[in-house]
Parts: structure tokens; sequence; C-alpha cells
């Protein structure tokens, strides 16, 4: 696998893969138009990992606020699963976090996604309990 920050050119093949994984949610903020926002605005963070076939097997989605660190869309094709590219993939997120002095980093997971949850439980991240997310169309 080659990891590598993620770029405007990757957007086409993420979404196919986020579209294409089970308890991925998807909005309009997912749009090639707000993706590459959000890659701009946190340059270097976000990664990928390429197959030696140069087919994109995974992403990771992270950026930050200047407080804490957020990561979403972290996907790694049913091929590529098992072969520890999610785990290289956020360690390499975390690290950009660190370089940029973010110490904490938030994630979501969709509640019956069990997948997601064994994955991130599994990788030490832990569970928040007495947090309810709101959210409002601005």
């Amino acid at each position: 696998m080659l990891y590598r920050p993620m770029t405007a050119d990757d957007y086409e093949a993420a979404y196919q893969l986020w579209k294409n994984t089970d308890g991925m949610g998807l909005s309009e903020a997912d749009s090639r138009g707000e993706i590459i926002r959000y890659l701009e605005r946190n340059p270097g963070i976000s990664q990928v990992c390429v197959d030696e076939d140069g087919t994109l097997a995974g992403t990771a989605v992270c950026g930050h606020d200047g407080r804490r660190g957020y990561m979403y869309h972290v996907a790694v094709s049913s091929s590529s699963r098992g072969k520890g590219a999610g785990r290289e993939m956020v360690t390499r997120c975390l690290e950009r976090l660190r370089e940029e002095g973010i110490s904490k980093c938030h994630l979501m997971v969709i509640g019956h996604n069990a997948l997601g949850r064994s994955f991130w439980s599994g990788t030490g991240w832990q569970e928040r309990d007495g947090l309810v997310l709101f959210s409002r169309n601005s």
C-alpha cells in the first residue's frame, strides 16, 4: 500500500468508496466542492491509501478547528481490509494533528454501524457517554 495526503484528484474514487461502505453516512457536505474546501482548509492532514495497481483503497478525512481535530470517512475497501490500512491512515492523521499542536481528536460513528464501532474501540478510541449531537442547517 502507498499512503499519502488526500488531494482533490482523489475525490471521485473516494466518493465511490464511501457510497459502497456499509455504515457510511453521506450528505450535501460530501459534495466535491465541500470536500475540496475542507482539504484546502486542512492541507496535508487527510490521508488515502492506494493499492499497488493504483486503485484507491482507503480514506481518512481529517482536519481541525484550531482546538480539536475531527476525523470523518475513514473507509477501507472490502478487498483491502485486515491489512492495517485503516490504522495506518488514522496514525498518519493523528501525527499531522500533533504537528499542528492539536492534542485531541473526535469522530462520529453512526449508532448502528457495528463494524465501525468495533474498529474504533479496538484501536484505543473511547466511546463517549453523556454527549448528544445536535445539528442544524445554517
